[in-house]
């Protein structure tokens, strides 16, 4: 049995171009067991009513990224040319090698799950997930320098 740990959701948004990262544990995560990339699910995970994210990736305890075409839960390797989880340099542009990828479904050994949002709700992310802007951050770092010297 692997030892239980929180999963880390990462929420791309294309209308701010932002990065969103929340920690799921408990019962919340549990909601997620059984999710293939491609599947959507509710906002309510996250307390955002009327959004709307699918699953585009993931990884699981080792870091092994999540395939969507390797079906089930467990650990499989590639013979992989190009794409995700596999880098050649331009010296060995025709080399293949096997790599290690994970399945396409969301189990315990699942850390950290990548999704997107599809639908859109009313709540302010920014605000929602304590995101300052970065004007507004600088702007306070100078006043603090300013203010000690």
């Amino acid at each position: 049995m692997v030892k239980a740990k929180n999963i880390r959701v990462i929420i791309g948004d294309s209308k701010l171009k932002r990065t969103f990262k929340k920690e799921l544990e408990g019962e919340t995560k549990l909601q997620l067991f059984g999710k293939k990339i491609g599947e959507k699910f509710r906002g309510e995970l996250f307390n955002l009513t009327g959004y709307e994210f699918e699953i585009t990736g993931g990884a699981d305890n080792s870091g092994f990224p999540m395939s969507k075409s390797v079906e089930g839960v467990g650990r499989t390797k590639l013979l992989l040319r190009r794409g995700f989880g596999f880098k050649a340099s331009k010296k060995f542009s025709g080399i293949r090698m096997k790599k290690g990828i994970a399945g396409n479904t969301i189990n315990e050994r699942t850390t950290q799950v990548n999704s997107k949002i599809t639908k859109w709700g009313s709540i302010d992310l920014m605000e929602h997930f304590g995101v300052k802007p970065k004007e507004e951050v600088k702007a306070e770092d100078t006043k603090e320098v300013i203010a000690t010297n």
